[in-house]
């Protein structure tokens, strides 16, 4: 009596077990291996940075709540990191992947990420944020699909393209930085690269519908994406559901990423797929191919041509961008439950960039200071309380007007501040920032300086959530940010020149009462550097 018993509970507990495992989100496991190979994306071979063999690198596909566990294996001769850019890494700053929370991985080394793709859908990329290796390569396309269980507000495409996008240089990755080290900008760029390549070639059905997925993975110049005769249904940006206008072309700036609907509804033959430089006296244009599986001629005619200087026009597109209230996210309830209209922020920052010349130098940077990166990440140094590595506020949260200085800048938050930050260029440049750990609304884009008074243009109702937003020259652009995510963020150019020079700060976000329900330990395979050398991780 008391065996039969005994297997009858065993067997409970393995069907109770079982049913746990079944309903754990799915884990993904993934080694990557960085090596150097050469390429010749503008017709002259050059050295690029590869992953397993591939540039760009391989497309990271997910979907909501995948748990990846990625190995990078650094066959490079410098040390190199990864970077998720708009991946929320939820209670999580750990696997950020930049220099202000992880120490580099050393050559002939290796690291394993472990991060969750918790409560997002939608388009994103990867890079390395590490000196100038962005500039050859390392990067690629980073799509987190919806839960079959999660409708989402559109007939599934016949096929899913992702274009990665950017601003390419025939000078090697080692020379840029050597010219910005010297104290010079980078140079203008010598091409567009559309997946790497000058001409790609994209092929699908007459009638059918097909999504493309577009990010800016350039160092420096924004662009305009358009396709020959077609209309794109906008559905997506970076993670939020937008109501699905429709767009002749789209201004996406360095960093950002755009999800579009096309339907091959035009004659059976090829059309120009098109990126052109904005804002730029010189106008660079890479030109692929949409290509009908039953096409009976080649592409034919002049390249479309596309606004250059036009900052109205892009501002008027930029304010169309609207969230779709009524969708789901990545979670069954909509969009809408949170309304960010109806919140007081708690504080205001407002940011200024400036390219000052320090110490007969170019740099860059933000209310005065240009940020150097510490010897010891910054989330170890405030882990293991190292002192002399940075200190709270070095930053202020508006600009001074006095003169630029060097520092390692950390502006002081509090977990669930709800914040308004204002974004002011007073260059006659547009910019282009990020922050990582979150998404935020882009309320309010205006001409000249921020006031108080500028508060009664903001989108209070339906602005849409992003986590890269321009800032148009000798403008301001104003964010809201909700600060739910503890931990170390950094908040950056996503120019990388700018980047490289100075134009980043970071954000911690702090709470004094440590709890794993608001951020995670410290993981046991964290590479220790600088002053954190011959620490123990618990």
């Amino acid at each position: 009596m008391g065996r039969a018993v005994l297997l009858c509970l065993l067997a409970v507990f393995s069907f109770w077990s079982l049913s746990v495992v079944r309903g754990e989100d799915a884990y993904k496991y993934y080694t990557w291996t960085v090596t150097y190979g050469a390429a010749s994306p503008l017709g002259l071979s050059q050295q690029v940075i590869l992953i397993n063999g591939q540039f760009p690198g391989p497309t990271l596909e997910t979907v909501t709540n995948d748990n990846i566990i990625l190995n990078v294996i650094n066959k490079l001769d410098q040390p190199f990191l990864l970077t998720w850019n708009g991946i929320k890494q939820r209670k999580n700053s750990w696997q950020d992947g930049v220099l202000g929370t992880n120490c580099p991985i050393p050559p002939n080394s290796n690291y394993t990420y472990k991060f969750q793709t918790k409560d997002q859908i939608g388009s994103y990329t990867y890079f390395p944020s590490t000196l100038m290796h962005r500039a050859a390569g390392g990067f690629g396309a980073l799509n987190v699909y919806a839960r079959s269980v999660i409708p989402v507000p559109y007939a599934r495409p016949a096929g899913d393209y992702s274009l990665l996008i950017g601003d390419w240089y025939k000078t090697s990755h080692r020379v840029l930085q050597q010219i910005l080290d010297s104290g010079k900008a980078l140079p203008f760029p010598d091409g567009i690269l559309i997946n790497g390549q000058g001409r790609p070639s994209f092929s699908g059905d007459q009638g059918k519908t097909y999504m493309f997925r577009i990010s800016n993975i350039g160092l420096s110049t924004s662009f305009n994406f358009r396709i020959q005769g077609h209309k794109m249904k906008l559905v997506e940006v970076e993670g939020s559901h937008v109501l699905q206008n429709i767009y002749d072309s789209l201004d996406i700036h360095v960093g950002q990423s755009v999800t579009v609907l096309v339907t091959l509804d035009q004659a059976p033959k090829d059309y120009y797929i098109v990126a052109s430089t904005r804002f730029t006296q010189t106008v660079l244009t890479a030109a692929g191919v949409l290509h009908y599986a039953n096409s009976g001629a080649p592409v034919s005619g002049p390249v479309p041509a596309g606004p250059t200087n036009e900052v109205g026009w892009s501002v008027d597109q930029a304010r169309s961008y609207r969230w779709n209230l009524t969708s789901n996210a990545a979670r069954p309830n909509p969009q809408g439950s949170f309304h960010y209209g109806t919140i007081t922020p708690t504080r205001t920052i407002i940011l200024a960039n400036t390219a000052p010349i320090i110490n007969g130098k170019q740099r860059y940077a933000v209310n005065g200071v240009s940020y150097i990166n510490a010897d010891t990440p910054l989330k170890l140094a405030d882990y293991f309380n190292i002192p002399g590595v940075f200190s709270i506020n070095s930053i202020q949260s508006s600009p001074s007007g006095n003169g630029a200085s060097l520092g390692t800048s950390v502006l002081g938050t509090s977990h669930h501040d709800f914040i308004e930050v204002v974004f002011q260029n007073n260059e006659n440049a547009i910019q282009s920032w990020h922050l990582d750990g979150y998404d935020f609304w882009v309320v309010g884009f205006g001409s000249g300086q921020w006031t108080q008074a500028s508060r009664k243009t903001y989108n209070l109702v339906d602005a849409l959530t992003r986590h890269t937003t321009q800032v148009y020259p000798n403008s301001w652009t104003t964010i809201l940010v909700s600060l739910d995510n503890q931990g170390m963020w950094n908040l950056r150019s996503a120019m990388w020149g700018r980047q490289y020079l100075g134009q980043q700060l970071y954000l911690r976000v702090y709470n004094p009462t440590q709890n794993l329900a608001n951020e995670y330990n410290i993981p046991n395979n964290a590479l220790l550097c600088g002053k954190a050398v011959g620490r123990r991780i618990p």
